[in-house]
């Protein structure tokens, strides 16, 4: 197939690329970029971008996909297919699947699945220890071997400093990272949403800051004592970005993400006992929220992921204690990012697609996220001016657990190619 994208302002951070030019499709692969390539007569599809920005296709490296063993939440067809509709292209997905990716077997499964019914480029990460359990490490070169491009144990935190050790030396071996869930379980006491007024108010049991920031520091310390890097997940408060900040000063090989929540929502958003604003790290304060932006326009912060956590709607329709974490969040994250920090001035456009595309890609080793000439076509068009109302009766997830309902947003993703092949045409998926 091939495709002109015309007229569009290109924009590629990795290749310092910003102007209006065309980009020329063939064979799958990015073939040229040009002011006026003069196609004419060539049998081709044509994309008309005037107006709109022509960007890298967005990489997460942080969600959940829920297949093996949860496919009434979520599968690999329909995470997938969410996931391209917010003009994301490749993904990794966490490995607290059931069974649990921690062997050859699973990483394999869902590569191949993928391959099978996917929409986007799936990466499945491994896990630290065998079955999550944090007693042993999983067999991280056998997984790596297989196709996985990172461990973790997200959704829960490796306690024993010890078996992180362990992980963090032999994941630099094979030239992997390790993706670190901060949470001290003992700080943390069982809470529901972040400690302070709202949760006192509402009577439910609080959750530390500190939970997350003793676990951040002992990282950073382990890290810097070995010589190894480590990725610190969904960064959520003050003092943890100002750890990542001054560990980078000192030279430490440290990176971190954050999601869309944690610069958007606040505590108070879980007033009315809203459990769809329920999630680990919870949502913190307004002061948090500063240091978040402040976090991203400095540079101490990498990545903006989803942490995409899909959830049946009755594993969220009870009693908040009982509810479940997480949201999800493959199709509002581009709008949020370009309402809530590029609109305001927090970031430019260039630095959101670095921090969306660029940056995640890098970390975890994978050539996407860029428009070099000859690298697979996976490119997102989208109007940055244009505004859209989320829906959540709408979203292409099997779930719905979003807290963005009914929100104003920018930049809904209009045409999506993933491997030269053109999935989402006119805001409509193919």
């Amino acid at each position: 197939m091939r495709i002109l994208i015309k007229g569009g302002r290109v924009i590629d951070p990795e290749n310092n690329i910003d102007k209006v030019m065309d980009v020329f499709i063939d064979k799958g692969v990015i073939s040229e970029i040009g002011d006026d390539l003069g196609l004419e007569g060539i049998d081709m599809e044509v994309i008309d971008a005037t107006g709109k920005i022509v960007s890298p296709g967005l990489v997460d490296m942080h969600c959940h996909l829920r297949d093996p063993g949860q496919e009434y939440k979520e599968d690999i067809e329909t995470g997938t297919r969410s996931a391209v509709m917010g003009g994301i292209t490749s993904i990794a997905c966490m490995p607290n699947t059931k069974p649990v990716a921690d062997n050859e077997t699973v990483i394999s499964y869902i590569i191949n699945k993928a391959k099978e019914v996917g929409y986007v480029n799936v990466y499945p990460i491994g896990a630290v220890s065998k079955g999550l359990k944090g007693e042993e490490l999983a067999e991280i070169g056998e997984m790596k071997f297989a196709g996985a491009v990172a461990i973790s144990d997200d959704g829960r935190p490796v306690t024993e400093s010890g078996l992180m050790r362990r992980a963090m030396e032999y994941a630099d071996m094979f030239d992997m990272k390790v993706i670190s869930h901060c949470e001290d379980l003992g700080l943390a006491d069982g809470g529901y949403m972040n400690e302070g007024a709202v949760a006192t108010a509402m009577g439910l049991r609080g959750i530390t800051r500190a939970a997350e920031e003793v676990m951040v520091s002992r990282d950073i310390i382990i890290a810097e004592a070995i010589g190894t890097p480590v990725h610190i997940a969904h960064v959520s408060t003050r003092l943890s970005v100002d750890l990542v900040r001054q560990a980078k000063k000192r030279g430490v090989r440290v990176t971190c993400e954050t999601c869309p929540h944690y610069f958007t929502l606040t505590e108070k958003a879980v007033e009315g006992f809203n459990t769809f604003a329920k999630m680990n790290p919870p949502l913190r304060t307004d002061d948090d929220v500063a240091a978040i932006k402040e976090g991203l326009k400095d540079g101490t912060i990498d990545c903006i992921v989803t942490d995409h956590a899909p959830h049946h709607i009755d594993e969220k329709n009870c009693e908040f204690a009982l509810a479940l974490n997480g949201i999800v969040g493959f199709e509002t994250s581009l709008g949020l990012g370009l309402k809530y920090l590029v609109e305001p001035g927090v970031l430019t456009i260039n630095e959101l697609i670095e921090k969306m595309a660029v940056n995640p890609s890098r970390i975890l080793g994978l050539n996407k996220g860029n428009m070099k000439i000859g690298n697979a076509a996976d490119i997102t068009i989208f109007d940055p001016n244009k505004e859209w109302t989320v829906d959540i009766t709408k979203l292409h997830s099997k779930s719905k657990n979003s807290p963005y309902d009914g929100f104003k947003l920018l930049g809904k993703p209009e045409y999506v190619v993933v491997g030269g092949k053109i999935v989402v045409n006119q805001g409509v998926l193919l």
